[in-house]
């Protein structure tokens, strides 16, 4: 899915005109990223947690060389999903699944 596909769902959903629905997806992208630029968490209910954790410095290997070498620290986030988002993915999961099993393909003869 693309910021274009966004924009689009909002547009056919909420029933804004297709500029307005661009701004509102920008605001909110806009709004999310100097959150996290500052530092801050991002609870958002029924969907998951956004961080910014930072890494330390440490030493790593050149896989094709052996050569040590130091990794820089940084910041780095995350994102952990909420229990409700976790349900939703496995309920949909089990659903193709049981699809699947049921279409005889696959099956010993």
């Amino acid at each position: 899915m693309t910021k274009a596909d966004i924009i689009e769902g909002v547009y056919e959903k909420v029933g804004f005109s297709k500029k307005e629905s661009a701004e509102i997806v920008e605001l909110v992208f806009d709004t999310v990223k100097e959150t996290l630029e500052r530092g801050d968490k991002i609870k958002i209910s029924g969907f998951g947690n956004f961080q910014v954790r930072q890494k330390n410095a440490r030493v790593g290997r050149n896989p094709q060389t052996g050569k040590e070498i130091e990794i820089s620290a940084r910041r780095v986030l995350t994102f952990r999903p909420s229990q409700v988002l976790k349900s939703a993915l496995n309920a949909s999961a089990e659903a193709a699944a049981a699809a699947g099993s049921g279409s005889g393909s696959g099956g010993a003869a």
